[in-house]
């Protein structure tokens, strides 16, 4: 059995308040192997470090994690206020462009909160500050207290389009997701379709149009509890899919699992 290797883009942090580090959560990994039966790669977040032309030859899918910084709103041709909060520049200089060419050479990857706006972004779209300040909308930010099984239980349902890619993936028009995000989309960019949307309107899962591989994202953390989660597992089983048809047609040779 041969498995496909699946970068999974990391976020910058300071370790003990103090030393600098490159890293993603572990459920991000565990999600990647045990469910996409995938070999996981920590991608560093800085273009320097990780080069785009040498990651598109060496993995053979990505995961987009969620993070605490945002895109930067010049990304989409506004001004940074606070409202917007903090922001992680190399982390947009890698990914946009990423994402990009990704869609346009057909190769897999999952977009995930922060990685949802990122794809979004990437492909001409804008993002709202903040979801809870528009009116009539809930807030979906992760809740300040709690264990992290409170954190990220399930709050809110995502309806999808009837037979749209999400319904036919999930089998279902309706599911619970965990919700912990600020920001949300304003306008799709080009050739994005949002294709499942919370009570509240929030967009919450999208697709690429006529992509010419497998391109989704979603505004929630399907990694927590992916083994046991049913629309957490079909995210990444669609993802592991993808990332082992590209692996096969590319005919790189991928790792042997032990």
């Amino acid at each position: 059995m041969t498995r496909p290797v699946v970068g999974i883009i990391g976020n910058s942090y300071l370790q003990n308040d103090e030393y600098p580090v490159y890293a993603t959560g572990r459920m991000n990994c565990d999600a990647v192997v045990s469910v996409a039966g995938a070999v996981a790669l920590i991608v560093p977040a800085d273009p320097t470090c990780s080069p785009i032309e040498d990651l598109l030859e060496i993995c053979d899918g990505f995961v987009f994690t969620g993070g605490r910084p945002n895109v930067h709103p010049e990304e989409y041709g506004v001004a940074a206020t606070e409202a917007y909060g903090t922001f992680d520049r190399n982390r947009d200089r890698l990914t946009l462009p990423l994402i990009r060419a990704l869609t346009e050479r057909g190769q897999p990857y999952l977009a995930i909160c922060r990685g949802f706006q990122e794809m979004n972004v990437a492909l001409g779209g804008t993002l709202y500050p903040e979801i809870r300040d528009l009116p009539g909308r809930m807030n979906h930010r992760m809740p300040p207290d709690g264990t992290l099984d409170e954190k990220f239980q399930l709050r809110h349902t995502v309806e999808f389009t009837k037979g749209g890619p999400f319904h036919k993936m999930m089998g279902n028009t309706e599911v619970m997701t965990n919700t912990l995000h600020g920001q949300g989309i304003a306008e799709p960019g080009r050739n994005v379709v949002v294709d499942g949307v919370a009570a509240d309107g929030t967009p919450e899962a999208i697709y690429v149009k006529d992509a010419p591989g497998f391109a989704i994202g979603v505004q929630w953390h399907p990694e927590y509890r992916a083994s046991s989660d049913p629309v957490s597992r079909a995210l990444f089983e669609g993802l592991g899919d993808a990332a082992r048809a590209w692996a096969a047609r590319d005919g790189r040779p991928s790792l042997k699992s032990a």
